[in-house]
Parts: structure tokens; C-alpha cells; sequence
């Protein structure tokens, strides 16, 4: 495209916020109702603002890419902005916006179990309206598991905190304090993902003062196992193959994916697993198709095991560099699914780059601590998982489809601009109980 038709396009949009929320009207109508549905922690007798205007605001601020929660009291406090709001949300125009520190108190408060009730109608939801159908392999969704970091800093914010000492029992030993995450997110096709499990990795009170066989810091294997768990319990007949990097090649893992009636593609680095390398290179018959490699049935302690092995060729300075990778699965291998297994197995950099990476550099900061209080920590990752994922879908269905071509940091400037400074109009507001008071 060149310049002139990229300016005719950028043209064509003249109110981002609108066109988000008429992508999120589209794709999740529910989604103000499902807000207005959560459990209200408060006493009945002292609410100002409902469940729906505490949520959406923080949703909001995901929308435009606000990072901090006094950042969010900031921008919203305009008459624009309240009044886009709640007209948005089908409430009553009040002349303020709830203030951050009355947000971070129900936040404190407010059982993650709502929100993470919320993800999973909006999962169901997607999964049922057979949109993104087209994005499965072997007629199984790609579910994509990875951990990430949220808050990390030498300050301890709450009792939940990891631990990780350097140069431990030294003069110079430092602590690094960190809240971690385990995701679960489902592929759409068209770089498009969503959390279907967020198992937060914590500490339990007082765990440092057990014995010292006993004080053991939670960690991802540990949180795995509560992650399938309760992804078994939300969807209980949903084919899965499940996209795991190299950490997760380990008997346990694959006997929780038999178990559940999971499919897995594992990538697998040499030495993880020894026998299965060895037995893999004793085979001298190994089938071949264009840059795959594999065998079938190798044994793993009385399991079959599949390996699959791909290469990749690029020139880099005029040279051919070649990149090797390999993966486990469950799957046969043949010759006709051999690359495409390999391409989806590359697939788990979905969740680094269209998951973590753009939530914690283009679209707000994960890692930032929005509150220090654990149980408002998680309502905000949360919340975020949501609003990132109505980001995804306006930058794909409305301006990809439209060929308006923006940087992250240009959507998200342009959508705090619209929400604060652009008035809708009474015909732009569409409400899932059909109402609107603007």
C-alpha cells in the first residue's frame, strides 16, 4: 500500500472507540451483562457505583492502553470520558468516574473466581459461534501453555511473592520478589488468543517457616497439574492438543494429557529426555517429508512417544544458516501432516509474542503492580486478559480488515483520544439490554 491509499484509509476511521465497541458488541454482546452478573463483594447499603461501571472502567483502561490505575483516575476524568462510559455500559450518567483507590479496595475484595467465570463465557462463546474454527489442527483446538512474570522488583508486595536469592549466603545475596502467572490460551487463527485459564503460581503464608523438607516455593510443574485440573472441570469434552515448550517433557505431563483425552506437541531439547533421543537416532529408518524428520511409537517407560524433527533454512548475510527444531507428541506422524505439525508446534511463540509480549510492552504492562494487595492483582491481570483480547479483535477484524495500518503505541494513543475527547453520539451507543441514556 502506498502513502496516498494509507492516508485514505486512516481517513476512513473516525472514531476509534467506536469501532472497537462495535467489535466487541459483534464478537462478545454479552459482555456488560457478564459484568453485571459477577457477585458484588460490597455491603448493599454503601454503594455509589454498580458492578458493572467498577469493572468496566478497568476494562476501559485496558482498552487504551492505560498502565497505572492513577494514570486510568487521570485520563478519565473528563466529561467526555464519564459520559462515553457509562452510556457505553447502559448506566446512568453520574459527573464522576469511580476514583482508583475506591476501584483497588472492590478489586481487594472481589473473588478472581468472577472474572475468571467472565473468560470462560467469553471462551465458550467464541468457541461455539464456529468463527475461528478454521484454526484448529487434527480437528482439536491449539491450546498454548506458558508461564510469565507479572510484578518483579526487590520490594516484597505481598505474602505470595516468589523467591529468587542471588549469591545466596553471601555479603552480596539480593532477593528478586515475583508474582507469576501460568496461561492457558486458546488460538483463534490470525494472531488471535484467549486466556482459557490463568493459574496464578504463589506462596502460601508462612511457607518459608516449614521444615526444610517442607518449604519448597510453588512453581510452574506444580501449577501445571492445578491448570489441567480445573481446564478439565470448565471443559470437560473440548478437544485440545496442547503446545507445551521443553520444560513440560516429563512422564507426569503426559500422563495428565492421557488421562484428560489431550493431544500434545512438546518441544523437546536433547539431553531432557535421554532414551528418547538415543533410541530416535538407533532408528535407521526413519520416514522423511520435505524438511521433517520423525519416528513413530518410541518407547518412554512402557508409553509410545512420537518425534518429529524439522529444519529451517534462511540466508543471513548472504548465508545459509539452518535452525533445527524437535517436538514430542502424541500424535502419528505421517508424511501428509508432518510439516503442518511442525508449523503448529511453532505456534507456541503466539502466547510470548500476541500474549505476553504485547501486555507487557504495547498494550498496557502486566508487570506492572497495580495494586499490592494479591487479590487485586489478579482481578487486574484478569481484567486485562479481557480487554486485550477485544484489542486483538478491532486490530484484526476491523483495522486489518480495513487495511488501516498503525503502530501499537499509535491504537493505543488513538483510542485513549476517542474515549476522552470524541463525544458518541446517541445512535453510536448499543446496549445488550437495549438501553442507553445519552
Amino acid at each position: 500500500m502506498g502513502r496516498k491509499e494509507a492516508r485514505k484509509a486512516l481517513a476512513f476511521e473516525k472514531n476509534p472507540f467506536k469501532e472497537c465497541k462495535r467489535i466487541q458488541e459483534k464478537y462478545i454482546p454479552s459482555l456488560m451483562e457478564l459484568f453485571s452478573q459477577t457477585k458484588d463483594p460490597r455491603n448493599p447499603s454503601y454503594i455509589t457505583y454498580s458492578n458493572t461501571t467498577m469493572l468496566s472502567q478497568v476494562y476501559y483502561k485496558g482498552i487504551a492502553g492505560i498502565v497505572s490505575m492513577q494514570g486510568m483516575t487521570q485520563a478519565f476524568n473528563t466529561t467526555v470520558a464519564g459520559k462515553n462510559i457509562y452510556c457505553s455500559i447502559g448506566e446512568e450518567v453520574k459527573e464522576y468516574l469511580p476514583h482508583h483507590v475506591t476501584e483497588n479496595e472492590y478489586l481487594e475484595r472481589l473473588d478472581p473466581g468472577e472474572i475468571r467465570d467472565v473468560l470462560y463465557k467469553i471462551a465458550f462463546e467464541q468457541i461455539r459461534r464456529k468463527t475461528f474454527d478454521g484454526a484448529k489442527f487434527n480437528k482439536e483446538w491449539i491450546v498454548i501453555v506458558d508461564g510469565t512474570h507479572g510484578y518483579s522488583g526487590s520490594r516484597k508486595i505481598n505474602e505470595a511473592c516468589l523467591e529468587r536469592h542471588h549469591k545466596k549466603g553471601t555479603d552480596e545475596e539480593t532477593v528478586n520478589y515475583h508474582n507469576d502467572i501460568l496461561e492457558a490460551k486458546i488460538y483463534f487463527g490470525n494472531n488471535l488468543v484467549l486466556s482459557l485459564w490463568s493459574e496464578f503460581i504463589e506462596n502460601e503464608d508462612g511457607w518459608e517457616t516449614l521444615s526444610e523438607e517442607k518449604c519448597k516455593q510453588d512453581c510452574e510443574s506444580k501449577a501445571f497439574k492445578r491448570l489441567a485440573e480445573n481446564l478439565k472441570k470448565l471443559f470437560p469434552r473440548l478437544p485440545m492438543v496442547l503446545l507445551m515448550d521443553s520444560l513440560y517433557a516429563s512422564e507426569p505431563v503426559m500422563e495428565i494429557c492421557e488421562k484428560n483425552g489431550w493431544d500434545y506437541i512438546i518441544r523437546y531439547k536433547t539431553g531432557s529426555i535421554p532414551s528418547i533421543a538415543e533410541e530416535y537416532e538407533a532408528i535407521p529408518e526413519k520416514t522423511r517429508a520435505g524438511h521433517a524428520e520423525f519416528v513413530n511409537e518410541i518407547d518412554y517407560n512402557g508409553r509410545k512417544v512420537n518425534m518429529l524433527r524439522f529444519h529451517e533454512i534462511q540466508v543471513k548475510n548472504g548465508e545459509e544458516v539452518r535452525t533445527d527444531f524437535q517436538w514430542l507428541t502424541s500424535i502419528t506422524i505421517t508424511e501428509k501432516n508432518a510439516e503442518k505439525m511442525a508449523a503448529t508446534g511453532r505456534l507456541r511463540w503466539k502466547i510470548e509474542n500476541q500474549g505476553f509480549n504485547r501486555q507487557k510492552n504495547w498494550n498496557g504492562d502486566i508487570t506492572h503492580a497495580c495494586s499490592w494487595n494479591i487479590n487485586a492483582l489478579k482481578n487486574h491481570y484478569l481484567l486485562q486478559q479481557i480487554s486485550d483480547f477485544v484489542r486483538q479483535l478491532y486490530e484484526w477484524f476491523y483495522l486489518g480488515k480495513n487495511g488501516i495500518a498503525k503502530t501499537f503505541k499509535k491504537i493505543s494513543s488513538d483510542l485513549l483520544y476517542a474515549l476522552t475527547k470524541q463525544q458518541l453520539e446517541s445512535e453510536d451507543i448499543h446496549t445488550t439490554e437495549g438501553r442507553a441514556f445519552c
